[in-house]
């Protein structure tokens, strides 16, 4: 059973494709009246007192959900914030990555909780008191979906029909790819092919990240670098060999480059509180946002695509769209004046942990956050209010502008920040991890959770993204990688260099695993693709088809 409640004036967030008749639920103020019998028995466990939902948790109820976050399978125990968060280090002291996936379920007491709302949401899940979970959502306006069910599998079910049918990307997409930040120029894409022919490591894809672009600017191509792009790729191709490009957020701000102007002049940009543009800095320095809400400068965005598609390119990784600021001019200057009070004194422990705190606050500052506009479904929104679409309606845009432009035809595309509802429209890597043991087993213990919220086409930087991986690593992440639909071996500039060639006495071990993977991919994709058909997970607690032991004196 779904019960839909209306709290505040919500904002629509389109995670919802078949929504509940509003008319037919009960007031949100009837959960106060514990015991009623016309209430669901797992509703006799909430309260909801000044704008915030409280569940009482037994003993041994388990927390299950949260799609991309820190922790373990059950998140009893700690305090998470939904607002995707551009932080690399994802060490488990943090509350937030990447992704903002609002959907829990609680077992035994059988209960699923979607909180739909596209700004921040604390989730206190007995960090605060073991036996009770608050929800606080900032704006104090949400959708509220209670869902019961026999099980915590009935229950997935349930929400996973209202939110739609998961991504199917082409069934290539199931390959190995390789990746890193440092593939210069083409020379280094053909020596990296060549290098796993050579060795009979099997390949399907190869990720080009910020270095083809000219000076990092979107939808361009650095032909010193990369002369011969349309060949490369068509090169590749008969190799059954694929690129896969990379496509960041923000534009950068340059007289002669055809897609800033055009966006100034059509007014795609994010504007500030006075209608002006507002100016971030990203990879290539000084950049405006596009709009990604707005549907006409989505559909412009997502048209742009086109020029890599017209050179053979058939899937795309979308970037830094949290969106990811690395300073905003206007508090860069407010930065570099107030150290200005800094030169000369004696930066004792107090003054110089204020000053590097000074420097640090220039990125993704809330502040800045707070200081641009969209337009979006016909009102102005202030960012944070509506912070966690803009990655979804990035991603949405450029798979609505495939269907436009190659009706018919699967792109591969997935995105680094996400919420409910961009399952339709792509998969998601899990962000900079690194080559941590921990790291790999946070991947495994994210499957589930992740599959819960309909990010079927999940994957992580197999072998970490930052740090330097060691042989045993690489080859344990490997054997984890070949059962997530998205494979993929992706490591950062100025880290150990991780193709698995680079390890000659473990080649054999490799490719047995890389074998084991392609002769597992039939039976992935008919897997994969009966989840998408039937609402279910590929990845799932043992506790999901199993009863647990019902524990008395413990808590997990």
């Amino acid at each position: 059973m779904i019960k839909r409640f209306i709290v505040g004036n919500p904002i629509e967030t389109k995670a919802i494709q078949n929504k509940p008749e509003i008319e037919t639920q009960i007031s949100l103020c009837d959960l106060n009246k514990a015991g009623d019998s016309a209430l669901p028995l797992a509703y006799q466990t909430l309260s909801y007192i000044d704008g915030k939902l409280s569940i009482s948790l037994s003993k041994k109820d388990r927390v299950y959900g949260l799609g991309e976050n820190v922790r373990g399978i059950n998140k009893r125990g700690f305090r998470y914030e939904s607002f995707c968060n551009d932080d690399p280090n994802h060490t488990e002291e943090k509350s937030s990555l990447y992704g903002a996936h609002n959907f829990l379920v609680i077992s035994p007491l059988n209960l699923g909780i979607f909180v739909d709302t596209p700004g921040s949401v604390v989730f206190d899940i007995g960090f605060t008191d073991i036996d009770t979970m608050d929800i606080e959502v900032k704006s104090g306006s949400y959708e509220l979906y209670l869902i019961t069910g026999d099980t915590p599998l009935s229950i997935i079910h349930e929400f996973r029909q209202l939110i739609g049918p998961s991504y199917v990307p082409p069934k290539w997409a199931f390959g190995y790819g390789q990746s890193r930040w440092g593939y210069v120029c083409s020379e280094d894409m053909r020596r990296v092919v060549k290098c796993y022919q050579d060795a009979g490591l099997p390949l399907d894809m190869i990720y080009a990240d910020i270095d083809y672009m000219e000076r990092y600017k979107d939808f361009t191509i650095d032909r010193e670098a990369f002369p011969d792009f349309e060949s490369l790729v068509s090169e590749l191709k008969d190799q059954k060999v694929r690129m896969i490009p990379i496509i960041d957020a923000g534009v950068k701000i340059e007289d002669g480059y055809e897609v800033y102007e055009e966006g100034v002049k059509q007014e795609y940009f994010c504007k500030d509180e006075n209608g002006e543009n507002f100016e971030v800095a990203v990879w290539p320095g000084s950049c405006y946002l596009p709009d990604m809400l707005n549907d006409e400068a989505r559909r412009w965005f997502g048209l742009k695509y086109k020029f890599l598609i017209d050179k053979g390119i058939e899937g795309f990784w979308n970037d830094m769209n949290e969106p990811a600021i690395f300073y905003s001019k206007k508090h860069l200057n407010e930065v570099f004046e107030a150290i200005e009070d800094y030169k000369g004194v004696n930066l004792d422990a107090q003054t110089f942990f204020d000053f590097v705190g000074l420097v640090s606050s220039t990125a993704n500052n809330m502040a800045d956050y707070q200081s641009f506009y969209h337009e979006y479904l016909g009102q102005r929104y202030r960012h944070d209010e509506v912070h966690n679409l803009f990655g979804f309606n990035m991603t949405m845009g450029a798979q609505e502008a495939f269907n436009e432009l190659v009706p018919g035809k699967r792109f591969l595309m997935f995105s680094r920040a996400s919420y409910i509802g961009m399952h339709r429209y792509g998969g998601i890597w899990t962000g900079d991890n690194a080559s941590f043991w921990s790291h790999l087993l946070m991947n495994f213990k994210m499957l589930p959770s992740l599959n819960m919220c309909g990010f079927l086409y999940v994957g992580a930087d197999m072998g970490g993204f930052g740090s330097n991986t060691s042989e045993d690593l690489l080859l344990r992440w490997t054997a984890l990688s070949i059962l997530t639909p998205l494979m993929r071996n992706h490591s950062a500039r100025g880290t150990r260099e991780q193709e698995m060639y680079r390890f000659p006495k473990a080649v054999d071990g490799f490719r047995n695993l890389l074998m084991a993977r392609y002769r597992l991919v039939p039976y992935l994709y008919s897997e994969y693709m009966k989840a998408v058909r039937d609402s279910k997970l590929m990845f799932k607690p043992l506790g999901f088809e199993y009863e647990l032991p019902r524990l008395k004196t413990s808590y997990f």
